[in-house]
């Protein structure tokens, strides 16, 4: 096992001068209206406290994800000859996380937040199993329900009802839970008889809903939730902020990939920035919003981590 190093959680990576090339973040971050503090207080849920000795619910140790891309160079007339017309075969490695390691106790709603191309979905694929890390080692405690690419996994020819029904029976539930379970969804997601009319027919948003409705149904240990808090219209969304309220003050841990920055700071009490693949800083929500807000506004070149 690959044994954690101990920082101060409000402290970097080891570099503190950023590399060149800042990402264009124009329009990435939506920030939603300002809510008083009274009214943050009020809608936050009061943090689960870990029992001491108690193991953290999601261990991220030193992680590293890199993807492997290979092209093919267009031959020369002379080597297609002499290599029978075969081209030359290159790799490229894309480090998509660099070395990234936290923890996150029980009862921790943790929110990541970083421009497009930071890696955090993929860090969560990672975390929820579907992609297993190059090097490093991901221990989770508890049965994880994840929201990483709303509609993934339907099958468009069958009903929600149908789709509902068999992802319920492939997560271990009994044929009674799962029509339990149905009966739910259906009333959560609110889209009346297309409940039964095959999935290909619904609109993004419908399928949003039934997927962000299924989500949250299955009890989790864990949630994974990325960019879903913009599932439907208004009226839903407020529906899917007070049930995630609800999951917070029973699951074991939340985690959610917004660029909605008033999302995170309203519904999150731990936070993680990450840049490039890297963990920027793990501190508070207003803390690591109040340090991404400031380097998007400076720029790569001029930030330094002293600034903070």
């Amino acid at each position: 096992m690959i044994s954690l190093s101990a920082s101060d959680r409000s402290t970097s990576v080891s570099e503190t001068k950023l590399e060149p090339g800042v990402q264009d973040a124009t329009g990435a971050v939506q920030d939603s209206p300002p809510v008083d503090e009274a009214e943050k207080s009020r809608r936050k849920t009061p943090k689960q406290t870990p029992l001491p000795g108690e193991p953290p619910t999601v261990s991220v140790q030193d992680v590293t994800i890199v993807y492997r891309t290979t092209f093919e160079k267009v031959p020369t007339f002379k080597s297609a000859i002499v290599r029978l017309g075969r081209g030359e075969r290159a790799v490229r490695e894309v480090e998509a996380v660099n070395h990234v390691s936290f923890d996150v106790p029980r009862g921790t709603s943790l929110g990541i937040i970083g421009a497009n191309g930071a890696g955090k979905s993929t860090l969560m694929r990672s975390i929820a199993g579907v992609l297993p890390p190059t090097s490093g080692r991901i221990e989770v405690r508890g049965k994880i329900s994840s929201l990483l690419a709303l509609g993934v996994g339907f099958n468009g020819l069958l009903s929600g009802r149908e789709n509902v029904i068999l992802g319920g029976l492939a997560a271990g539930l009994s044929r009674d839970q799962v029509e339990e379970r149905a009966r739910e969804v259906a009333e959560f997601a609110e889209i009346g008889e297309f409940m039964d009319l095959p999935m290909r027919t619904y609109s993004s948003g419908m399928y949003q809903r039934l997927a962000f409705s299924v989500s949250v149904h299955m009890d989790p240990d864990i949630l994974l939730i990325d960019e879903a808090l913009s599932a439907g219209d208004a009226s839903f969304k407020v529906k899917a902020s007070e049930k995630m309220s609800e999951l917070m003050s029973s699951s074991r841990a939340m985690f959610l990939v917004s660029h909605s920055l008033g999302s995170i700071e309203q519904m999150c009490d731990d936070c993680i920035w990450m840049h490039k693949g890297k963990l920027m800083m793990h501190d508070s929500p207003e803390r690591c919003i109040s340090a991404y807000t400031k380097f998007l506004k400076v720029g790569e070149d001029a930030f330094t981590l002293d600034d903070l």
